[in-house]
C-alpha cells in the first residue's frame, strides 16, 4: 500500500481558510509521492450540524481544484465515506476493546462529572475503571446508561515516530481515560477517526501542530 492520506471536515458551515489550507497540503502531499488523497465526512457531532454543508464543502474543494480518489459522491472500496453512516464498525470495535480489556464501560453521569470539575479534579478519576466485571454486568443488565471509555495503559511511555519532529514520547500518565462512545451509541471525534484511519489503510495524518 503506497502513500494514503484523508480530509476529514466536519459539515459545521462553510470551509474555512485552516481547512482549505489542510486540505491542499493532503492533495499535493499524495500527488507528489503518487498516491491517494481520501475525503471523509466527520459528522459524529449532530448538535453540531448545518444543513448543506456537505454539499458545500465538496463544491468548495472541487473548485479549489483538489481531487479526490475516493468521496462521499464518488463513493469507493473503503466506504461509506461518512461517519455516520458507520456507526455499527465503531461499535463493533468498542465491544472488541471491552471484550478484551482494553476498554471499560462507565456509568457516571453528567451531574458527577460536572461535581469532579467543580472539585478540580483534573480529568476523570476512574472510578468506574475499578469496576468488576460482575458489577459491570449487573449495571448493563438494569438497563443503566454508559459510555465506553478507553483503559489507558499505566505507568508507560507511547512512542510516535513523526515524519517531522521525528522520534515524539508521551507518558501515559498524562493521557486521560477518553470516552470512546456516547450513551446514544455515537463514537467520539477521537475514536472514530482513528477507527476510520486504521479501516481505510490512511498512512500519513497531516495536521497542523496544536499549541
Amino acid at each position: 500500500m503506497g502513500v494514503r492520506v484523508r480530509f476529514a471536515p466536519s459539515p459545521t458551515g462553510l470551509l474555512h481558510l485552516g481547512g482549505a489550507r489542510t486540505a491542499l497540503f493532503n492533495y499535493l502531499f499524495a500527488s507528489g509521492h503518487k498516491g491517494q488523497c481520501i475525503l471523509r465526512i466527520e459528522d459524529t457531532d449532530q448538535g453540531r450540524l448545518v444543513p448543506g454543508s456537505k454539499e458545500g464543502l465538496e463544491e468548495s474543494l472541487q473548485w479549489l481544484g483538489v481531487q479526490f480518489h475516493e468521496s462521499p459522491s464518488k463513493g469507493g472500496p473503503y466506504g461509506p465515506y461518512i461517519q455516520s453512516e458507520r456507526l455499527s464498525l465503531y461499535q463493533q470495535y468498542a465491544r472488541e476493546l471491552l471484550n478484551g480489556g482494553s476498554g471499560y464501560p462507565c456509568f457516571c453521569g453528567k451531574e458527577r462529572l460536572q461535581s469532579l470539575r467543580q472539585r478540580g479534579t483534573t480529568g476523570y478519576d476512574r472510578r468506574c475503571r475499578k469496576l468488576s466485571r460482575r458489577q459491570a454486568n449487573e449495571e448493563m443488565s438494569r438497563g443503566s446508561p454508559f459510555t465506553v471509555r478507553l483503559k489507558v495503559p499505566e505507568n508507560e511511555v507511547v512512542c510516535v515516530e513523526d515524519a517531522v519532529y521525528g522520534r515524539v514520547e508521551i507518558k501515559s500518565s498524562t493521557i486521560e481515560d477518553q470516552v470512546l462512545l456516547k450513551t446514544d451509541g455515537f463514537p467520539t471525534y477521537h475514536f472514530a477517526c482513528v477507527v476510520d484511519d486504521h479501516c481505510m489503510e490512511i498512512s500519513h495524518v497531516l495536521r497542523g501542530e496544536v499549541c
